[in-house]
């Protein structure tokens, strides 16, 4: 299941875990990644709250937690390359892994059609 919040985030459901990241077009807005600031593994995060920081050549930007729940994993991967953010943000620019504290709360999101028509 893949779902995505109005601050261009995006999150493909496994069993209760949310792998989180931000979406293409999100990367595609802030230009080329020279600094990613994760996390720590086990860290409570609270849906809207500063989860990971970005910077581009154009500017600093939040990740906000899309929900409720605990970082079970980080990419470490991004911290070392963060173009790999812009070079497959969907995929191996992925930020960090939630579990979620309450699988409702997906309720609220947005699936695929709705988010293109967001960014229009």
């Amino acid at each position: 299941m893949l779902k995505f919040t109005e601050d261009h985030e995006w999150l493909k459901i496994e069993d209760g875990v949310a792998i989180v990241g931000i979406t293409a077009h999100a990367a595609g807005q802030l230009g080329d990644l020279v600094f990613v600031q994760l996390p720590d593994a086990g860290a409570h995060i609270t849906k809207g709250a500063g989860a990971a920081v970005v910077e581009s050549v154009k500017a600093a930007s939040d990740v906000y937690a899309p929900l409720d729940g605990e970082v079970v994993e980080i990419n470490e991967a991004i911290t070392e390359d963060p173009s790999l953010v812009n070079a497959d943000p969907m995929g191996k620019g992925w930020f960090f892994k939630l579990k979620l504290a309450d699988l409702s709360a997906l309720d609220g999101l947005m699936d695929e059609s709705a988010y293109m028509k967001l960014i229009g």
